[in-house]
């Protein structure tokens, strides 16, 4: 459904965890051994069947975690959906071949070296991760799948990653602890690791649903925008779990944009070890659905996490249209206007400057009554029906400094819409991308 938005409030869940972690690549670890004890597990070793780890293998410069795993009991239905650049990572091109089956026992994850455009020892490479994590988890190389992020056209130092592997091999657990390390791993220019998990009831067992991603610049709403991985005790059928991260990710990561590049390496995996005891989903129902939407909250709670830990981004925007004729000129316009760097730094410095929003429309490419086109920042009227709104501009702008609002045009010849997840375009982007070599 387009422009559809996940509504956990329709759902009842048992429990909902969110957290976010700050600092670089090297966060402060804040919380005590008691406090660490007792707080709930709510990382991807919290699905059962799994278990994750991350070590520091010297792949980052900074010398934090870098390398991690996420390995599971057993053979797992899984799925996933990647970059639709035509520069792809090895990794890309090896995990999509290997999910052809749909399925899969582990993922193997870098960070610091996205091991892209470095032709067939790249590749090689890949296959000796493969066989590398097999070994060392139990698994048949086939089953494992492969994730790496960061600096483009260097090759791996694979003593570092063989090394690493065997390290995050013998350190696995089901802890917080190795959920929460591993998503510190994956961390690039992020400022804070993200992470996302959700309970429901399925055939009457308890089922658990956990994500983490990464993500902060290189990022354009064009399949996946980040790295994600998401781990579920769901018993469900590959061709059903497919539709239901598609479906997710379309209305989710598909809909985020920090600066309009689509990454080389962007991936978004799922693997359900079917745990959680539950008759297998095979076909569409209330079952099916009432996991799809956790799924749905769990992908659209992470896209905007990734989203509002944009490079230099102080705030996070939701850019939507309504009233378009269609759904792909829908889609043009809400593109336009979040992809403006007019636009974007109008919401840095707090700016109620509708004309560069009105004027993307105009430029779209998406047809639009002029007499009714409206257009709403942050929940004031600042254009009506193509007319300027009288609206008190320093009581908008103070609104603008929050940290999450909305930006809202309707065409006025239709019923469509579709929205954008969105940040706002700081002196800090130019700087980070100037001094971080990519």
């Amino acid at each position: 459904m387009v422009g559809r938005r996940w509504s956990p409030e329709k759902m009842v869940f048992l429990s909902v965890g969110l957290v976010a972690e700050t600092g670089r690549q090297n966060p402060p670890e804040r919380d005590t051994a008691r406090k660490r004890k007792t707080m709930a597990n709510t990382t991807i070793t919290a699905p059962r069947g799994f278990r994750a780890a991350a070590v520091k293998s010297g792949i980052k410069q900074s010398g934090d975690f870098d390398l991690g795993l996420i390995a599971a009991d057993g053979i797992c239905t899984a799925a996933g959906v990647f970059t639709t650049n035509k520069i792809v990572a090895p990794a890309v091109v090896v995990s999509r071949s290997h999910l052809r089956s749909g399925r899969a026992q582990a993922v193997f994850v870098n960070a610091g070296n996205a091991n892209t455009c470095t032709g067939r020892r790249g590749e090689q490479d890949v296959q000796t991760i493969c066989r590398t994590v097999a070994r060392k988890v139990g698994a048949a190389a086939e089953d494992v799948l492969v994730c790496s992020t960061g600096v483009i056209g260097h090759y791996l130092p694979m003593a570092r990653v063989r090394k690493g592997i065997g390290e995050a091999a013998g350190r696995l657990e089901r802890t917080q602890r190795a959920g929460r390390e591993l998503a510190r791993a994956i961390l690039t220019t992020d400022t804070r690791i993200k992470l996302s998990y959700r309970e429901i009831e399925v055939g009457g067992r308890t089922v658990r649903v956990a994500g983490i991603a990464k993500g902060s610049g290189m990022i354009a709403p064009n399949m996946a925008t980040m790295l994600a991985f998401i781990t579920t005790d769901v018993g469900i059928g590959a061709a059903l779990l497919q539709r239901a991260l598609r479906k997710a990710a379309d209305v989710s990561f598909n809909k985020v944009s920090v600066d309009s590049h689509t990454s080389t390496s962007d991936s978004a995996l799922v693997l359900a070890s079917g745990a959680a005891g539950n008759r297998p989903l095979s076909r569409a129902g209330i079952e099916y659905t009432c996991f799809a939407e956790a799924l749905g909250g769990v992908c659209d709670d992470l896209a905007r996490q990734i989203a509002a830990d944009g490079e230099g981004a102080r705030c996070v925007v939701t850019m939507r249209v309504t009233g378009a004729a269609t759904a792909g000129e829908a889609r043009a316009a809400v593109r336009a206007i979040a992809d403006s760097p007019l636009v974007r730094t109008a919401l840095h410095g707090a700016d109620p400057n509708w004309g560069r929003i009105v004027s993307a429309v105009g430029y779209s490419g998406a047809r639009f009554d002029p007499e009714a086109l409206t257009c709403r920042i942050a929940g004031t009227v600042v254009y009506r029906r193509g007319r300027p709104s009288g609206f008190k501009a320093g009581a908008l702008s103070e609104k603008m400094q929050g940290k999450d609002w909305s930006v809202e045009v309707d065409l006025g010849i239709g019923s469509k819409t579709d929205f954008c997840y969105t940040c706002d375009l700081s002196r800090e982007y130019v700087t980070i991308n100037a001094d971080y070599h990519t």
